[in-house]
């Protein structure tokens, strides 16, 4: 079992696939069923295509779990993009110089 706490990881996804490719060995954890219903039990603000990086679930989880990980000023770096149509061709620099897309401001340790 991998324990992923980094929603949406395209290569993890892929390294499970391909290790799993002759007989089933390993498992990825949590995925987007998992990472919905957290976000539902949470009662969070924001929803997962427009908080996708840094935003209020992660900002949240570290909050809760290490806080001293948390960049000072979270609380103003939301940054919300819209549509995405070329982040898998030009990454995450196209759409974002922070590193965010989301909403790291909603976050709460509870």
């Amino acid at each position: 079992m991998l324990v992923n706490a980094h929603g949406g990881n395209y290569v993890l996804s892929n390294i499970v696939q391909e290790t799993n490719l002759t007989e089933p060995r390993m498992s990825l954890f949590p995925r987007g069923r998992e990472w919905q219903r957290a976000r539902d039990r949470a009662d969070l603000v924001s929803d997962a295509h427009g908080d996708m990086h840094a935003g209020e679930i992660e900002t949240s989880i570290l909050l809760h779990a290490e806080p001293s990980l948390v960049r000072a000023g979270y609380e103003t770096a939301d940054h919300d993009d819209g549509e995405r149509p070329f982040l898998l061709t030009e990454g995450m620099k196209a759409y974002t110089e922070a590193g965010v897309i989301g909403f790291p401001p909603y976050a709460t340790a509870e």
